[in-house]
């Protein structure tokens, strides 16, 4: 079975990680897309989640769940349906 993050992501995620909280969003996209694919994991596919389902996951990690939110959005890890209406997971 294949290890679900290299050695550099698993760094990445290390640095940026304590436990589970997110100590803050990386400025540099290429981790900060490692940090995305982390927290993507929490959206399970083929299910709609509502802005403050989404708000109320993404929060767990870190108090900015709006940054977390749109970044998902913009990356393509995360669908919307309208302005604030369903989100959904989009990328494996």
């Amino acid at each position: 079975m294949a290890r679900e993050w290299s050695d550099w992501e698993q760094k990445v995620l290390d640095t940026f990680l304590d436990g589970e909280r997110l100590i803050r969003i990386p400025a540099k996209r290429k981790k900060r897309d490692v940090v995305l694919r982390f927290l993507q994991r929490e959206f399970e596919p083929g299910i709609e989640y509502p802005e403050p389902e989404v708000n109320r996951i993404l929060r767990r990690y870190h108090r900015d769940c709006a940054t977390l939110r749109r970044e998902l959005f913009e990356s393509g890890y995360l669908h919307r349906r309208g302005g604030g209406g369903a989100y959904w997971r989009t990328k494996g």
